[in-house]
């Protein structure tokens, strides 16, 4: 049970209805965690309008989601694995490269550096060290890529948090978090 209100369309203010309608034009659908941002229209806007810009960069879409599902494992949010499960799967990913990123790796080398990286941003609250950059740049990232790690970093974080603290229904496939053998 959510701990925090999804706001439906049906009962949101006119700001609210606004930008339901524009996340259900875009996407056929209005996932729940989304309904739970839109609590605050402010918080919406800034979570959508970095999400826009983030998929906008260099690192590939297979990258990003493997970088979501490392992330949503590592802080245990159940909704996010299962979301990203399911995006990944649209996105191209197969069943064992998503298990695999779920585990911290990826059977694509230069995409191995990059959610290993994502997980010591995490673990280490940015605290990377200097062997961390200098391998993730000798797997071929340039500085603008580091930088959107990190920024990938940070929005899977807020959304983590978000699943977390509401514990908000999942509306995806669910996926546990127990990895399958």
């Amino acid at each position: 049970m959510n701990r925090i209100a999804t706001i439906e369309t049906a009962t949101a203010n006119a700001e609210q209805k606004a930008l339901l309608d524009a996340i259900q034009g875009q996407l056929g659908m209005v996932p729940n965690f989304l309904k739970v941002f839109a609590n605050s229209p402010v918080a919406l806007r800034a979570f959508l309008g970095l999400h826009g810009v983030a998929n906008g960069g260099t690192l590939d879409a297979l990258t990003r989601e493997r970088i979501a599902l490392a992330l949503a494992q590592q802080n245990s949010c159940e909704y996010c694995v299962s979301a990203h499960t399911a995006i990944g799967r649209k996105t191209g990913l197969s069943g064992e490269e998503m298990t695999a990123a779920r585990s911290g790796t990826s059977a694509d080398a230069q995409a191995a550096v990059a959610v290993q990286f994502a997980q010591s941003l995490m673990e280490n609250k940015g605290a990377v060290s200097a062997i961390e950059l200098a391998a993730i740049r000798s797997a071929g990232y340039s500085e603008s890529d580091i930088v959107e790690i990190i920024t990938h970093v940070g929005m899977n974080f807020l959304t983590n948090i978000l699943g977390k603290a509401s514990r908000v229904e999942i509306d995806f496939p669910k996926v546990d978090l127990k990895i399958a053998a």
